[in-house]
């Protein structure tokens, strides 16, 4: 790896950039950098890494205690996840084993799944037919393992990134795009569009390090400035790694923010109605600062979250075009590269 010295991270975060700064169409142009065989490189290496089978199918505080179950369709697989009295995640398949009802429609009482077809009650225990599967809950997302379709040797937990110690403020964002998960992946190792891509978030954005070859320092590091209003910015030093097949994580190593955690998981949902496969991806920002006035934060963290889950969105709806367009391209053999 190659690298400079990163951003300062003494006095206020904010720095204000010069007016006589490039427009946007003035930018050091990253097309050079950006080479297909690296980013494929990368991609290639990512999907040789194991996954355990685990497969993230959304955020843990959208499964509830009470009343309706959490589904999702997973590699083609209904998946039903409730919690139990004692808040504990359950998870297994989405058919009930009577005559196939739709679990994600029944309802949870005292921590029981009741069919809504026939009462068919079901405490996340073997029953008829019906096997529980393993689930994890780490407070933030929420994932199940599917040895049948990962096939890979079981891990006993999911290959989670390392988060922020205590005292963080998480928010989760999910939407879905027409493409497969190797396409969302994709987009998060070519940090380069970032500027070019994303204006109105990122300016002042420079890949200081990219993977070389073969190796487990498979890390692009870029320093960056996130843009807060006018000419005022937060510039970073950020680490983007691939820890396995469906997940790319950026982490905040150098600057405000220092430790704070970006996840995108990248999880296959199947086929939609016009053939074409559909990923769902979900974004987990982990923020931590070090500063005294970072309580107020975690203290407002209800209110923070939806502003939080908007940004991601705003740059997901780029990101996901991006991602479509990849597939689109690859479906029709005319992939760049």
């Amino acid at each position: 790896m190659t690298g400079v010295r990163g951003p300062r991270r003494r006095g206020l975060p904010l720095r204000a950039r010069r007016r006589d700064h490039a427009r946007w169409e003035q930018q050091t142009p990253t097309w050079r950098e950006a080479k297909p065989t690296l980013i494929a490189g990368a991609l290639k290496r990512s999907a040789a890494r194991p996954s355990g089978n685990w497969y993230v199918i959304g955020a843990s505080r959208d499964i509830g205690r009470g009343g309706r179950p959490f589904g999702r369709t997973v590699g083609g697989a209904e998946v039903v996840a409730w919690r139990t009295v004692t808040g504990e995640l359950r998870a297994g398949p989405g058919a009930c084993p009577h005559l196939g009802a739709p679990l994600r429609e029944g309802r949870v009482v005292c921590g029981t799944l009741v069919c809504r077809w026939h009462g068919l009650s079901l405490d996340g225990r073997p029953f008829a037919g019906w096997e529980p599967l393993p689930a994890h809950d780490d407070r933030v997302l929420a994932g199940v393992r599917l040895d049948a379709l990962g096939g890979e040797p079981p891990l006993e937990r999911p290959v989670v990134p390392r988060r922020p110690e205590g005292g963080a403020v998480d928010a989760v964002f999910g939407t879905v795009g027409r493409c497969e998960p190797q396409d969302v992946v994709a987009n998060r190792l070519d940090p380069w569009h970032g500027s070019w891509f994303h204006p109105y978030s990122f300016v002042d954005l420079t890949v200081v390090g990219a993977p070389e070859g073969e190796g487990d320092d498979d890390a692009f590091t870029v320093d960056v400035s996130f843009k807060v209003a006018g000419r005022l910015v937060v510039p970073v030093r950020a680490v983007f790694t691939a820890p396995e097949p469906r997940t790319v994580v950026m982490h905040i190593t150098e600057g405000e923010g220092a430790t704070s955690v970006v996840e995108t998981h990248a999880t296959p949902l199947g086929r939609g109605p016009d053939g074409a496969p559909r990923t769902a991806v979900t974004e987990a920002v982990v923020a931590a600062s070090d500063r005294r006035g970072f309580a107020a934060a975690r203290a407002a963290a209800p209110a923070l979250r939806p502003l939080m889950r908007w940004a991601a969105g705003r740059l997901w709806r780029d990101d996901l075009a991006y991602a479509e367009r990849r597939w689109h391209l690859r479906s029709t053999g005319r992939f760049p590269g």
